[in-house]
């Protein structure tokens, strides 16, 4: 499974950006997609997931509230809205792939995570 991620920029506080995740490969063997970002010096931090086969969603509590993770199975594509930006989002953001059942368990953690895109750098100022 390959995964290419864009929508990346600048943006100033309190702006919006739609980062775009698409998958190719073998996308059927993955169960769930996760948005990650991190910082120079810093952990990837998990912000979003989704159930690749439903809706059900999870949130990091940092951004709840003002991000939004979606799917389009058609396109095989996963999107993160992100609303209400804050200088504090800036991070480069990498889209990920699980393969495992139960992922869901740690799904802040890169461990549980098969596949990974090569990031998107998004910058509030």
């Amino acid at each position: 499974v390959q995964l290419v991620e864009s929508g990346g920029g600048s943006v100033q506080a309190g702006g919006s950006l739609r980062l775009s995740c698409t998958a190719s490969g073998y996308t059927a063997s993955t169960k769930g997609m996760t948005w990650f970002r991190q910082t120079p010096g810093k952990e990837r931090e998990g912000v979003a997931a989704v159930y690749t086969s439903g809706e059900r969603t999870y949130y990091a509590d940092s951004v709840k509230g003002r991000f939004t993770i979606s799917q389009d199975n058609a396109k095989n594509t996963v999107y993160l809205q992100m609303n209400s930006l804050k200088p504090e989002d800036t991070a480069m953001y990498y889209c990920a792939a699980a393969r495992g059942t139960y992922w869901h368990l740690a799904w802040m953690s890169a461990r549980v995570y098969d596949y990974w895109g090569q990031g998107t750098q998004v910058t509030v100022s």
